[in-house]
């Protein structure tokens, strides 16, 4: 169950990611018509739908095995990349887009994520250390006083 910050940080990632795409649409459709808009619809939502699934993973593992949280962070952003990579190197000869709006528009989509989510978890007031609670001092009360 995502709890409130990993779906504010899902947020604060997707908004901006989508922004860039629909300026890449109306760029695209300016200048390759109705193609370069389509490609460029279509790679924001191919980096919105990797990008995201993987911070969905990101954040299950950091809440269950917090110490794989840094190794598994550099092994998914190094797999999304090479995914991307291949997206645009298997639609490098469609027709039913213009591929270089849909390679463009998912290069600025993927760097409009990494920033939005490196800000995001900047702004978060995340705790690096869970405190202890400390033991009450001589004559300190706790708990409940009638």
């Amino acid at each position: 169950m995502p709890t409130s910050q990993d779906a504010r940080t899902l947020l604060h990632t997707v908004l901006p990611t989508a922004a860039v795409g629909a300026v890449a649409a109306v760029v695209g459709g300016v200048v390759a018509g109705g193609k370069g808009a389509l490609g460029a619809v279509v790679g924001a939502l191919v980096v919105i739908v990797f990008m995201g699934i993987g911070l969905v993973v990101l954040q299950r593992t950091a809440k269950n095995f917090p110490q794989l949280f840094q190794a598994m962070g550099l092994m998914l952003y190094t797999t999304q990349l090479l995914l991307l990579f291949v997206f645009v190197a298997v639609f490098k000869d469609t027709t039913l887009f213009d591929p270089k709006v849909f390679a463009a528009t998912i290069v600025a989509a993927t760097l409009a994520w990494v920033a939005a989510q490196a800000r995001a978890y900047m702004k978060a007031k995340i705790l690096y250390v869970e405190p202890e609670p400390s033991a009450p001092r001589a004559g300190e009360k706790t708990g409940l006083s009638s």
